[in-house]
Parts: structure tokens; C-alpha cells; sequence
């Protein structure tokens, strides 16, 4: 930590705590604005401030009233990444160093909020409020997330991909649950790497990949991924399908599909075709309705299972906002439906914790559409012989599973 970081620091936890963009955004159009910035300080500047968002709940209550985000900064470095005192002192003007001191010295507060770093509105709504699930919950949330590969079986085993990646001297190990997942020790830089530039790794968090496992495409079906976005679960389908068949990737963000573009060439590919759409009733859906043999929608959610790499989200999001995602997220699951034909199947899913957006949604389209039935997820999970059973719906949670929080639900059009 040297002086020449702090103002970089201070600046960039004052846009952040704003909280009207998202934080990588933030730190990408921070960095870009700065260019002559070494990688040393912009690893310093992302970890404290990432810090000050994951446990923010605890140093803003620190500083309170006088929330400055020079407070912030420094409160996060002597709380949160408990900078050697000696060293942060040595950076720190004399009035600081008195205040900064009863910080270090102030009673921790001890409200379930603080001590989870979890707003209440996200504390009321989750399936189990009680005090102890929701401590061991925020802790796992405040870990930082592995990184995870999924090996693009088109083009190599996984044996093999952890073979090459081990003798590039990357120490790299079997997923515990995806037979297609590598997990990475660190997070060493990958966008050069010989199997990623050929499309034989993506980067891809192992329970995204159980999501795509659970929808089970086959050789020759017709498969739709509903909300595609830039289509990492796109690509887990194409190659599930080795490459035949018709795919359809739909989203109606015209960058997102752009991105899936360089992706999609890596991957070797031939049976994707990216669809934009301007909504869940476009004609290009309706033509399809009765023909899809399976339907991923990876719906739009909160995001809060993934607050390990996002902790801005529970304070980006409200409990105004996730009601206004319900109405959304019934109205696309309900639209994706009239795609599937009888016998096929249907894959809601979310990357959130609270039962509104999964659990409920479900509940209500099988209470509305009784032409459909909930097919177990352990059941599936454990015909591929995958050790995992978190009952009839998959529902992943950080602080257990070690991955993002996932929810899907298997749906099946009765026959």
C-alpha cells in the first residue's frame, strides 16, 4: 500500500457507494480514465474497494455519521484487510491516526444485518430467516469465489484439459460435482492460454454448468436457450449436442449477443443460430411454439447468489425492484412454455436465493398450467451419477455447494 494509491482509492469507493452502476463498470471506466495506473495499484484499488462493498454493512456503521469515503477507505483498510497498523499509520495525517485508532477500538456492531453484511429486506425473504443460517449464509457470500472452467467436450476430455493445464503450471483440480468442470487455484490470467484461445476451456462457474446438465440436450433436438445473454450456457448446449441439431440462442440485448460471437467461434460450433428478439412475445418465438424439444430460460433475477463477485447487488437491488423482476420472470417463463412440445422439457432458472423468484414462480406456472409437472432435479442429477441432492429443484447456496447460489426447476410437458 503506498500514498500515490489512497486518492485512487477514496475516488473510486465515492462512486461506488452511489450505487447506481455496477461495480466492475465502475472500476473499468475508473481505470480508463487512468491509464498510467501500474498493475499493482489497480489490484490494490479493486481489492479495497471490493472490500469495502462485501463488508460494507460493518465499516459504514463504523464510521458513522460522517460516512466520507475517505472514512470508508480507510476503516476498510484497518478492518477489512487488516493493512499492518504501522504501515497505514505511516500514510495517515495526524488527526487521522487519533480517529482511526477508536475505530480499530469501537465495539463491533452486532445486528444480524451487520454481522451477515445482508440488508434485511434480503434477510425477511430468505427461505430460512433464522439467525445462525443466515450468519454461516453472509460469511460464505463474503468468500471469495473460485474460478471454474467447463472443458468443451467437442474438442478435449476433461483428463486431458487438466493434464495440459497442470504441465503449464496451473494447479487445477476435478469440479466436486460438474463432470465437465475444472477448478483453478488463484485467478491467473487465462485470455492467452493455448486451451482457451482454441476453445477448449470457458470460463464458467460449476454450478452454471449443472443448470445446463439438468436440461439434458441431446444429438439432433431442437433446443432453446431463452435469455441467452452473452452465452456461456448457449455453449455447454452446442457441445452437450456435439454439434447437431438446431440451437437457438434469444436475447434482446444486441451487445450480449455480440459478445457470444468470438465465443461461439472459439467453440467450433455449427448448430447455434443467435436470435435477437425485441421481447418474450416476438413472432420469431411464436412461430417455434409446440417444437422445442428443450427450453433453458435463465431468467433475470437479482443476481444475489451472486454477491461473491457482485457485493453491490444487495444494495443495487430492493425488495420494490425483485417484485418488479416477479412479474418479469412469470411473464417469461410462462411465454418460454408454449415453445416446448409434448413429452419436452423445461428449465427455469435463476441465480438467486430468495424462494420469491424461484420456488413461487414455479409453484404459480405449475398451479396455472397443469399441462406440465415438476420433474425431480435430484433424480436427473443422480441418473448422471452426480453426487448432489438438494431435492426436487436444484438449489445451490455458496456457504455448502462452494458455487455461485443457483435455483432451476425441471418442468416436463406431459405427453
Amino acid at each position: 500500500m503506498t500514498q500515490h494509491q489512497l486518492p485512487h482509492i477514496e475516488a473510486v469507493i465515492g462512486r461506488l457507494v452511489r450505487f447506481d452502476r455496477p461495480a466492475d463498470a465502475v472500476l473499468s471506466g475508473y481505470f480508463r480514465e487512468n491509464p498510467k495506473l501500474g498493475s499493482n495499484d489497480r489490484h490494490e484499488i479493486a481489492e479495497t474497494a471490493f472490500a469495502c462493498l462485501r463488508h460494507y454493512g460493518r465499516v459504514s456503521a463504523l464510521v458513522a455519521p460522517k460516512r466520507t469515503p475517505r472514512r470508508l477507505m480507510l476503516a476498510t483498510l484497518a478492518c477489512a484487510r487488516d493493512i499492518n497498523p504501522e504501515v497505514l499509520d505511516r500514510l495517515l495525517q495526524d488527526n487521522e491516526r487519533q480517529w482511526l485508532d477508536g475505530v480499530r477500538a469501537a465495539p463491533q456492531p452486532d445486528t444480524l444485518s451487520v454481522e451477515s453484511e445482508l440488508p434485511d429486506w434480503v434477510i425477511e425473504r430468505l427461505a430460512d430467516p433464522s439467525p445462525d443460517a443466515v450468519r454461516a449464509l453472509g460469511a460464505g457470500l463474503m468468500q471469495p469465489a473460485p474460478l471454474d472452467l467447463r472443458v468443451n467436450t467437442l474438442k478435449m476430455k476433461r483428463d486431458a484439459a487438466l493434464a495440459a493445464l497442470r504441465d503449464s503450471g496451473l494447479a487445477a483440480e476435478p469440479t466436486p460435482y460438474s463432470p465437465i468442470g475444472i477448478r483453478l487455484a488463484g485467478k491467473p490470467a487465462l485470455n492467452k492460454h493455448p486451451l482457451f484461445l482454441d476453445g477448449a476451456i470457458e470460463v464458467q462457474d460449476e454450478g452454471s454448468q449443472l443448470l445446463g446438465i439438468l436440461v439434458g440436450a441431446r444429438r439432433g433436438e431442437m433446443v432453446v436457450d431463452f435469455c441467452a445473454g452473452a452465452g456461456g450456457k448457449t455453449l455447454l448446449l452446442g457441445a452437450m449436442m456435439a454439434s447437431s441439431g438446431r440451437l437457438y440462442a434469444f436475447d434482446i440485448s444486441e451487445k450480449r449477443l455480440s459478445n457470444l460471437k468470438p465465443r461461439l467461434a472459439r467453440s467450433g460450433l455449427s448448430n447455434v443460430t443467435p436470435q435477437l428478439i425485441t421481447n418474450e412475445n416476438d413472432t420469431r418465438i411464436k412461430r417455434l411454439a409446440g417444437k422445442i424439444d428443450r427450453v433453458l430460460v435463465d431468467a433475470p433475477c437479482s443476481g444475489l447468489g451472486t454477491l461473491r463477485r457482485n457485493p453491490d447487488l444487495k444494495y443495487r437491488q430492493s425488495a420494490k425492484s425483485v417484485a418488479e423482476l416477479n412479474d418479469i420472470q412469470a411473464s417469461i417463463l410462462a411465454s418460454a412454455a408454449r415453445l416446448v412440445k409434448a413429452g419436452g422439457r423445461l428449465v427455469y432458472a435463476t441465480c438467486s436465493l430468495l424462494p420469491q423468484e424461484n420456488r413461487a414462480i414455479v409453484d404459480a406456472f405449475l398451479a396455472a398450467h397443469p399441462e406440465f409437472e415438476l420433474l425431480p432435479a435430484n433424480q436427473l442429477l443422480a441418473e448422471q451419477k452426480i453426487a448432489l441432492d438438494t431435492g426436487d429443484c436444484l438449489e445451490l447456496q455458496p456457504h455448502l455447494h462452494n458455487t455461485d447460489g443457483f435455483f432451476a426447476a425441471v418442468l416436463v410437458r406431459k405427453a
